[in-house]
């Protein structure tokens, strides 16, 4: 069991050169300057001499490893933190803590949507699994993270040859629902707005906007020792119903790449990629998640497709993102689940003009994609990580291979150098091999497939590992492996960040309807009477946010009689659908209550058959409050949350002033509302006018494309559905307004 490692390392600090922290791996002293003994050998060697290039590094210490040792870094997968911080991934099993309850010894089996498997204690994981990458899905505090992290390091250090151990985690920086896989964590460090508040903000206060977050990001995560980021998306929002849009910057392509090449510099350290003071980031989903088939995801089966339908719109909207983070040297890339759907695409055209062959490979197994164009057109040199769960469960495209065969195919054929799921170090060996035991002399492969293509051979080992080792030498994690405590404590609670993350909320509002009553000044609510609610996807959820929006207007007279009241204010947060499962139809976007829609069939197309959705309880409660209000010549004022483009009709109509959050403290929406603030956001993404311009026919193509963004669906859009303007798919409100990209109106 390992020593309490926050209490324990020491120090030793080169001039002009890195701080070494050990436990007990042997510092060597030479040349006036101290070296780590990394590669066991007592000597500056090729591995243990820091003044060498990263990439000799890793490529030196690769031959002296062994070949399981190599297999144990091709994996990444969940791993928990112990008692202090129960992981609901991880249930019924055996704790045996550390002394300080954070390490967790125990067995367990883990069932998931990505697949199950029997997993070992730490120890066992670290030392005789080899696992060198996880990735961590708490919420701890800052203290405890680094104390947990330093652990690990500690137990790595007792190996014979020593690999740090990179824990992985989602963004942690942002506001909004912990939802697994997304939004793993929130509110221990300094917290922005959503991603799309992000984008909201910079498009009305400026880029210095996405500075500061970024900047805060890398001081915080290093100083916890958390060093690598599986963040942000580049993906281009154009299939407004796919769930994952609000995890991206919106629907334009160029604020997207503006964001990018601001933040992957800052986050990791500099221009030419990572630091030893920087966090390593990993851009998704290449080449472009949101081409989503009438917004269905590729967690499941309904999902697995990318649909192209206008020709070029892969160059023009969905890869630019990418190309910007190629540019200032992200360190990873991950591949989307999904594969390209040929049949119900135009054609697509590569960096060079050629059209591009959609083979119906999941992009992590598409060597296409990966190896002609991510790496030999666009220049990448950094490593490819791919989603999690593409051996077992979300294995689009190669489900006639067997696991092994996945892991050779991804890693040998297509380009991939780690693998994200589980630890699958036996499917892993046994996809080694399989390339030399004759195997294949006994066992036919599908047709198209050949040994070499599905086996794994010391060459790809060598290059996976490689790739993956030069990140940990270019990030310091071998020479400085510990972190101290309290500072990170200090650093997740630096004033300067946490006043930037404020104003960003504040600058993420959108003003999008007023007819005067705001900035609701104390001349205009003094003597009248308020009423508030907040509604919420349950009603549980909307009666505690309605307690706290009463709790944040102390100022004001508040009735609980909407009938008697003067001026009604309404906070809407709507939810729809489960991000691990499809809906019975398509993903409602209308702001509803018991409304009845068409079911969907295996390949997307509407059916007879209907059910009911419900995004907002209380939703009809809406149009009640504002008759009463208006009945005697009072005002509403409402807000939507917007992390999904919500078809705004069922609110819009019945409110004289209508502000936008993207993961918005309310606080920060209340003080635009009373004047406290003058709002500057503007809207990241087109809102959908209605129901009419995201049909879906019989055959299952959507009358506004898939694949182009909002601000762009109108030249595609029926005649028929154009107004006097030749709008058709942007919402219009009662004051003549569209609610589309850039739009937001000033006090």
């Amino acid at each position: 069991m390992a020593k309490k490692a926050s209490d324990h390392f020491k120090t030793w600090a080169n001039p002009n050169g890195p701080v070494i922290t050990s436990m007990t791996r042997p510092v060597i002293e030479a040349d006036g300057l101290y070296f780590k003994d990394i590669d066991g050998s007592g000597t500056v060697s090729e591995v243990n001499d820091w003044r060498l290039p990263a990439a000799q590094r890793a490529a030196a210490y690769v031959k002296q490893m062994t070949v399981d040792e190599k297999i144990g870094q091709l994996f990444i997968s969940d791993w928990r933190m112990g008692q202090k911080y129960p992981n609901p991934t991880y249930k019924d099993h055996v704790v045996i803590p550390d002394e300080s309850g954070v390490l967790d010894e125990g067995e367990v089996f883990t069932k998931l949507i990505f697949g199950e498997m029997h997993l070992p204690g730490t120890s066992t994981l670290i030392r005789e699994w080899f696992a060198r990458h996880t990735i961590l899905r708490e919420n701890a505090s800052p203290e405890d993270l680094t104390d947990y992290l330093n652990q690990l390091q500690a137990v790595a250090e007792e190996c014979e040859h020593f690999v740090p151990v990179q824990a992985a985690s989602n963004s942690r920086n942002e506001n909004g629902e912990a939802v697994f896989g997304m939004n793993d964590a929130g509110g221990v460090f300094p917290t922005w707005p959503g991603t799309l508040g992000i984008a909201a903000a910079v498009k009305g206060a400026g880029i210095e906007v996405a500075d500061q977050w970024a900047e805060a990001i890398r001081r915080s995560w290093e100083a916890c020792n958390l060093r690598k980021g599986y963040m942000y998306m580049v993906d281009c929002m154009t299939d407004p119903r796919w769930q994952r849009s609000y995890g991206t910057f919106g629907e334009d392509t160029a604020l997207i790449c503006e964001i990018a090449e601001h933040i992957i510099p800052r986050i990791q350290g500099s221009e030419n990629g990572v630091t030893a003071d920087g966090v390593a980031m990993t851009s998704k989903h290449f080449p472009g998640g949101g081409a989503r088939e009438n917004g269905f995801d590729p967690h499941y089966a309904a999902g697995q497709w990318n649909v192209y339908a206008t020709p070029g719109s892969l160059q023009k909207y969905h890869m630019p993102g990418f190309a910007a983070a190629v540019g200032k040297h992200t360190s990873s890339i991950m591949p989307y689940y999904s594969k390209p759907a040929a049949q119900k695409s135009a054609a697509q055209q590569d960096f060079e003009g050629k059209d591009i062959p959609l083979e119906p490979y999941g992009f992590a197994y598409n060597r296409v994609f990966i190896h002609d164009i991510l790496r030999g057109q666009m220049g990448f040199q950094g490593y490819v990580n791919s989603d999690t769960g593409i051996v077992h469960n979300m294995k689009w495209g190669v489900e006639m291979l067997d696991e092994p065969e996945r892991i050779g195919f991804a890693i040998n054929h297509s380009g991939v150098d780690l693998i994200s799921g589980f630890f699958d170090n036996a499917y892993g060996r046994e996809a080694y091999d399989r390339a030399t035991n004759e195997y294949y002399e006994t066992h036919k492969l599908p047709e198209g497939f050949t040994p070499d293509m599905v086996t794994l051979n010391d060459e790809c080992l060598d290059r996976a590992v490689t790739r993956t080792l030069t990140e940990m030498f270019e990030l310091g994690m071998f020479e400085n492996t510990y972190r101290d405590v309290k500072r990170s404590a200090a650093l997740c609670e630096d004033q300067e960040d946490l006043a930037n993350a404020d104003r960003a909320h504040h600058q993420s509002v959108v003003l999008l309807k007023n007819d005067g009553i705001l900035p609701l000044t104390a001349e205009k609510y003094t003597g009248k009477k308020i009423y508030a609610e907040a509604f919420h996807k349950t009603a549980e959820a909307g009666e505690a946010a309605t307690r706290a929006l009463r709790d944040m207007l102390g100022e004001v007279t508040l009735t609980e009689d909407y009938n008697e009241a003067d001026i009604a204010i309404l906070f809407v947060n709507p939810s729809s659908g489960e991000y691990f499962s499809a809906t019975a139809g398509y993903l409602e976007l209308d702001i509803c209550e018991g409304k009845e829609v068409h079911d969907v069939d295996s390949f997307c197309r509407p059916m007879a058959e209907t059910h009911l959705e419900t995004t907002l309880s209380g939703a009809k409660k809406i149009a009640d409050i504002a008759n009463a209000v208006h009945a005697h010549g009072g005002k509403v004022i409402a807000n939507i949350n917007f992390h999904l483009a919500w078809l705004v009709g069922n609110v819009e109509c019945y409110a004289d002033a209508l502000t936008a959050g993207f993961e918005t403290n309310p606080d920060a929406t209340l003080d635009v509302m009373f004047g406290r603030f003058a709002p500057v956001g503007k809207l990241p993404f087109t809102l959908p006018r209605g129901d009419e311009v995201l049909a879906v026919n019989a055959e299952g193509i959507c009358i506004s494309p898939n694949d182009v963004p909002g601000y762009d669906k109108d030249q595609y859009m029926p005649h028929d559905l154009k107004d006097e303007n030749g709008k058709a798919y942007a919402y219009r409100d009662a004051a003549g307004n569209y609610y589309e990209l850039n739009f937001g109106l000033s006090l």
